[in-house]
């Protein structure tokens, strides 16, 4: 029969042997909540520690799947706008990838192109330079087994030229895929169709996403998410882009004035290379100057093209990209320095383009996430962990019983 409503439930007072049990259940779960936690922390740094040479061993996989994802996350903004107005996402997302290869086709024309011409006459060049650097070498005698190396590599090339036969220089993208190994033809159209499903089934995914959420607040941070990923990362390639396309120019003008030959290609180099943070310039330079060497007979004038490229460079660095980004996309150069190196390492030249804009990706979904309590979860106050202090026991009365 259950008590009255009116008198009060009396409880058993709290036994050694209960008063146990309050103490030591706590402690024992915060001791597997902490053996949980540092099992699941030593499998993420192992995961973490083998996925660079994982990412490096599978670099014929892995490197042209992840640059078409950036160049899809890129061509977002463009698939939108075309949605927008009413075109079918498999077609906006045709036009997207046409566009992006008539922009590659065309740099392709302006730069490739040109520079052929400059290899192959490098090896009749090479008396020129010689010429050219004479003060220097004469001040300088250790520079002659440099020299000497380059001729005899010269020599080389010119014999390995005239066994090869006659060489087609390529004239667009198609040109050059038809006179590529299979394994690069392969990469290129595994990337390009990448590219296009990608981007043809992108609005499906994003809703897709959004949708199997539990609750609505999942369901707008993670839109919140995929937003700002696209917004940050085409918004970066898009500005850096234009800023690299008007050093270039003003770079190619100026060489034009000068009387440098094919100074658009050059253009071309200093754009393309630019998109490499500060390795990047420092290559465009060299090779500038050892143009000029090919160019001309002076010296001081055989040095400007350089002059011209470190002066234009350091004008774009510290006055042009920081009106133009402010603080929007503002980064630790020392992250930016780890990333372009770690890349690098991992997939090359490639790597070292992918670098900022892997970077910009990383950093959005991990301030989105949240950082890990690393160092908490270290010194057992993190929030893996829901520690009992010492010497406080909260007694919880049990529930009522009926009598």
């Amino acid at each position: 029969m259950a008590a009255p409503v009116d008198q009060p439930i009396s409880h058993p007072e709290p036994t050694g042997a209960l008063i146990d049990a309050l103490v030591e259940g706590p402690a024992l779960m915060h001791g597997r909540n902490r053996l949980v936690a540092a099992i699941a922390f030593f499998a993420g740094f192992g995961f973490f520690l083998a996925l660079p040479f994982a990412l490096r061993a599978g670099a014929d996989f892995f490197m042209p799947m992840t640059a078409s994802l950036v160049i899809a996350i890129c061509l977002v903004p463009l698939l939108e706008w075309f949605e927008r107005r009413g075109v079918p996402s498999p077609l906006a997302a045709l036009i997207a990838l046409g566009a992006f290869l008539l922009l590659a086709n065309t740099a392709l024309v302006l730069i490739v192109v040109p520079a052929w011409d400059w290899v192959v006459e490098l090896p009749d060049r090479i008396h020129q330079i010689r010429s050219t650097l004479k003060p220097v070498i004469d001040f300088y005698t250790q520079a002659q087994e440099f020299i000497d190396g380059l001729v005899r590599m010269a020599t080389r090339t010119r014999q390995l030229k005239h066994a090869a036969g006659n060489i087609v220089e390529p004239g667009s993208l198609l040109q050059m895929l038809a006179g590529s190994a299979p394994s690069v033809v392969i990469n290129v159209v595994f990337g390009l169709l990448t590219i296009f499903f990608a981007l043809s089934g992108w609005t499906r995914l994003r809703v897709r996403t959004i949708q199997g959420r539990g609750s609505f607040s999942d369901a707008i941070a993670i839109a919140r998410v995929i937003q700002n990923v696209v917004d940050a990362t085409s918004r970066y390639v898009f500005t850096i882009t234009c800023i690299n396309i008007m050093l270039g120019t003003v770079v190619a003008t100026l060489l034009t004035m000068i009387g440098m030959p094919s100074p658009i290609m050059w253009g071309g180099f200093v754009a393309l290379l630019n998109f490499v943070p500060y390795f990047g310039p420092i290559v465009a330079s060299l090779l500038l100057a050892l143009g000029g060497l090919m160019s001309f007979t002076s010296l001081s004038l055989a040095l400007t093209p350089a002059a011209i490229m470190i002066g234009c460079h350091l004008i774009e660095t510290n006055v042009v990209t920081p009106l133009i980004l402010g603080g929007r996309l503002k980064m630790n150069p020392l992250l930016i320095l780890v990333s372009l190196s770690f890349w690098t390492w991992v997939w090359g030249t490639a790597g070292a383009l992918l670098a900022v804009p892997l970077l910009i990706i990383i950093k959005t979904v991990v301030s989105a996430a949240g950082k890990p309590d690393i160092a908490g979860f270290l010194f057992e106050h993190g929030t893996l962990t829901s520690p009992v202090r010492e010497g406080h026991v909260d007694y919880v009365a049990p529930p009522p019983q009926e009598s």
